[in-house]
């Protein structure tokens, strides 16, 4: 695609004037210039055109609020003045993956006074000996050079940009703490509760097993002195017996 098309899309139907962010990428520029970029992206930030296809600069128009500014992946091997003019508030340029061989070309950026960031990885300029260092000393307002500074500390993810919500992404992300304890507290606390439940429901089966026993023993006691009642009436059933059968003799 086009990089005229290609901007026309992603202005959605706004206005230039309104556009804070651009990204082109991986379209195709039909003659090695910027297309389709007008002053009228004065309030631009950010401006991606990686792998475009570029070799100059010379039509960048003006962008005096741009700090971002992303060209890895292109031709460019020269012409880097034309950045301190159109872009003067940029703090973060990634010539990655470019033409730049020497260190007379990057001297152009002398003048981008907020410049921050500069990224030359895969540029044949940093097979120059003693390359990090010419680099350094021939822009001192530039702190990470690839992604290090002098001391090899790593640039920060953030770093040219106006994000600050990471910290605040990784406590969303990590949680509110101790959710999991009450969680686990909660647990055992109902298993505490069907436990005794438990209990509670064994200890009044077993009162009603026992009252179940007591009854019983209450119902052969009964029968028992029942049986004892009658054998004792027979007993003496058969005590009267002789006598009776005496008195009937004398009668006789």
């Amino acid at each position: 695609m086009e990089m005229k098309k290609r901007i026309s899309l992603e202005l959605r139907n706004r206005t230039p004037a309104k556009l804070a962010e651009l990204v082109v990428d991986n379209c195709r520029s039909s003659d090695g210039e910027v297309e389709g970029l007008t002053d009228d992206f004065k309030e631009l930030e950010f401006l991606s055109m990686v792998n475009v296809g570029l070799t100059s600069l010379a039509k960048l128009p003006s962008l005096p609020k741009l700090r971002k500014l992303e060209l890895s992946d292109n031709n460019i091997s020269g012409g880097l003045e034309v950045l301190s003019e159109k872009c003067p508030n940029l703090s973060y340029l990634n010539l990655s993956g470019n033409k730049i061989k020497e260190l007379s070309t990057v001297e152009a950026l002398q003048n981008l006074k907020n410049l921050k960031s500069l990224d030359l990885f895969n540029c044949e300029i940093t097979t120059l000996e003693e390359y990090r260092e010419s680099i350094f000393e021939l822009l001192p307002q530039v702190t990470y050079l690839d992604g290090f500074d002098q001391e090899d500390i790593e640039a920060p993810d953030s770093e040219g940009d106006d994000g600050g919500d990471d910290d605040d992404d990784d406590e969303e992300e990590a949680g509110p703490t101790g959710d999991c304890d009450d969680g686990e507290d909660d647990d055992d606390e109902d298993e505490g509760s069907e436990g005794a439940e438990d209990v509670g429901l064994s200890y009044l089966m077993k009162d009603e097993i026992q009252d179940e026993e007591d009854d019983d023993d209450y119902v052969e006691e009964d029968e028992d002195e029942e049986a004892e009642g009658e054998d004792g009436a027979h007993g003496e059933k058969r005590k009267r017996d002789p006598e009776d059968e005496g008195d009937d003799d004398e009668d006789d």
